[in-house]
């Protein structure tokens, strides 16, 4: 790929917060950004020098971002991947619509995973209602999932038994039929990710491997120091996540979620991991690398667009990332009031970022907070603190 000089102008599909914080790297490197989004007061938008505010398959759009960009990226994974393949037709996408497709499927996705030969749940595909009755006992208990469109604990059903798979299959067909996929649930011990990114050429570099903790299917809390996990269990992961970007022939920046699994009472005694989902994109668990490291996930998304040299980021901060949802606007009651910043603040090696959403609501991610110091037990001090201020269980 030619190398795209600042002064060009990159694309993203979506007009979300990642949208937003990728804009702000690639405009500090000396680019142009152009986003693509429905919503004309979308925080990607706001803040980048053209917004095409159109369906992401409207035909005028598509050309419009064609002639006006030099390459193309998404934020979020249900972008429709025809929309990157019309555009990559003429420009450079990273990533490319087909590995998009695969994320946007569950099922295509576990059978990449298991052509890979990383470590998955056991799983089934479910097509139809009639096909219910012959599913293994050994997939119980279990999680109902659908292939599409599940996100932050959307779209899955806890099934304690096979009596009652069949009200769980309905409860998830909504107005229509809906392919599903029955995991078996795993004793967790703990889950992290790892955000890589891959270049045109196939190099490849990763943040930090990143330990996390979800409540209501929704990432709360990420937690990145030297040595959090065993070496050895960091080792497999990263190497897995590897194996299912070179498959993909992956571009850009890609971020595989895994479970960790119980083999003892400690955390030195973790034991096996299996890959749980990938997103093509910057993911929430690797926002803390914009503050706890000299290469964000975001200034590596815009190198491998540009066709820029990708360097391996280096961790200058233990850090933890604390997720800000629209609840904490409503901790005073049914009105929305803005949460006490100047006390977050007044706390030591706090870094406060919101995405320019006007309207919180319950469950909406608002912004994130990141914790940098110099020791783990550090930074975990100070988010406490922060986390008492702002209504956030403790972990």
């Amino acid at each position: 790929m030619k190398t795209l000089l600042p002064g060009a102008t990159l694309g993203v599909l979506g007009g979300g917060q990642l949208g937003r914080m990728w804009s702000h790297a690639a405009q500090a490197l000396g680019y142009r950004t152009a986003v693509l989004d429905p919503d004309a007061h979308s925080p990607a938008g706001l803040v980048s020098h053209v917004h095409v505010a159109a369906d992401y398959l409207d035909p005028a759009a598509l050309q419009q971002m064609a002639a006006q960009c030099h390459a193309i990226t998404t934020e979020f994974e249900n972008v429709p991947a025809e929309a990157l393949h019309q555009l990559g037709l003429s420009l450079p996408c990273a990533p490319g619509a087909d590995p998009v497709a695969v994320a946007q499927d569950r099922a295509k996705e576990k059978a990449h995973f298991v052509a890979c030969g990383v470590p998955v749940a056991p799983h089934a595909v479910l097509h139809s209602e009639a096909g219910l009755v012959s599913v293994s006992p050994d997939l119980f208990p279990g999680i109902l999932k659908t292939t599409r469109l599940g996100y932050d604990g959307k779209g899955q059903v806890r099934v304690a038994s096979l009596a009652d798979l069949p009200a769980a299959w309905q409860q998830l067909q909504g107005a229509g039929p809906t392919v599903c996929i029955l995991e078996k649930r795993l004793p967790l011990a703990a889950e992290c990710s790892v955000v890589l990114a891959r270049g045109f050429d196939g190099q490849m570099v990763h943040l930090p491997v990143q330990v996390n903790l979800h409540r209501d299917g929704i990432l709360a809390v990420t937690e990145v120091f030297a040595h959090a996990l065993p070496a050895a269990t960091e080792h497999q992961a990263v190497q897995a996540a590897c194996d299912v970007a070179r498959g993909l022939n992956y571009v850009g920046v890609l971020c595989v979620e895994f479970f960790l699994l119980h083999d003892g009472p400690e955390r030195d005694a973790l034991g096996p991991l299996v890959v749980n989902e990938i997103a093509p994109r910057p993911h929430n668990s690797g926002h803390h690398s914009i503050d706890s490291c000299d290469v964000s996930q975001f200034e590596l998304q815009v190198r491998c667009m540009a066709g820029l040299p990708l360097v391996q980021p280096r961790l200058h901060s233990a850090s933890v990332m604390l997720n800000l949802l629209g609840d904490l606007w409503f901790a005073q009651g049914d009105e929305a009031m803005e949460p006490p910043w100047p006390q977050v603040l007044a706390l030591p090696g706090v870094h406060l970022h919101l995405y320019g959403k006007t309207q919180a609501r319950t469950g909406r991610k608002m912004g994130h907070l990141t914790i940098t110091a110099a020791t783990p037990e550090a930074a975990k001090q100070v988010a406490l603190q922060a986390a008492a201020i702002l209504g956030i269980a403790a972990w």
